[in-house]
């Protein structure tokens, strides 16, 4: 890929990743000069703007990667810098991606954690909001009411919960890096794909 215009930046990217980034870097900043997250890298893409949370991606999708990049060391972090392009363009449609997403994630913190209630619960929980959305109409006010209450309420605590099982993990890193490349891999199916509802691949164990 070419480098952003007008953009002076220099992250001596991976093989992969996009020129002209800022230098890749842990939490949120003020300003390029200073480095980048996974996310604000991928807004930069997307609209030249510098936020953590561009239009292009799926919130729930944005809160997970924001997460593994604070979470992973400086070398792993740079391996994921070719993600943000794809993370720029991730926001599947149907009402089931945001509780299959959390589940997913929950189910993998049950793996460190298979005796965890608090994350059979929220496992359950997932499992229900997907079934009774997947198939509904995204159009109409009250329904994107309802998915966004949902997301800023339990979906949001459940994602949190299950990464800071994750985190904890005596091997984070690979953890978290091998679950956001799934993540982003699965977000960027074919569209009508993705609008289907058809359920992510799920690492569960018992």
């Amino acid at each position: 890929m070419t480098a952003l215009p007008g953009r002076q930046w220099s992250a001596q990217a991976p093989a992969g990743a996009p020129d002209g980034l800022p230098s890749p870097g842990r939490f949120a900043h003020l300003h390029p000069d200073d480095g980048a997250c996974l996310m604000e890298a991928a807004a930069l893409l997307a609209s030249g703007r510098f936020t953590d949370s561009p239009a292009g991606t799926h919130p729930a999708l944005a809160a997970l990667a924001r997460v593994v990049n604070d979470g992973v060391g400086d070398g792993a972090r740079l391996a994921l810098w070719p993600l943000a392009a794809d993370l720029a363009d991730a926001y599947p449609s149907g009402r089931g991606y945001a509780p299959l997403l959390v589940g997913t994630v929950v189910d993998a913190a049950r793996v460190v954690r298979p005796s965890s209630r608090s994350l059979a619960r929220y496992d359950r929980a997932c499992r229900r909001r997907a079934g009774r959305v997947t198939h509904t109409s995204t159009g109409g006010a009250v329904a994107r009411i309802c998915d966004l209450l949902w997301w800023r309420g339990p979906g949001r605590r459940h994602l949190e919960h299950a990464l800071r099982v994750l985190c904890a993990a005596p091997d984070a890193e690979e953890r978290l890096s091998g679950l956001l490349r799934r993540a982003v891999a699965q977000a960027r199916e074919d569209p009508d794909e993705r609008a289907s509802g058809r359920e992510m691949s799920r690492n569960r164990q018992a």
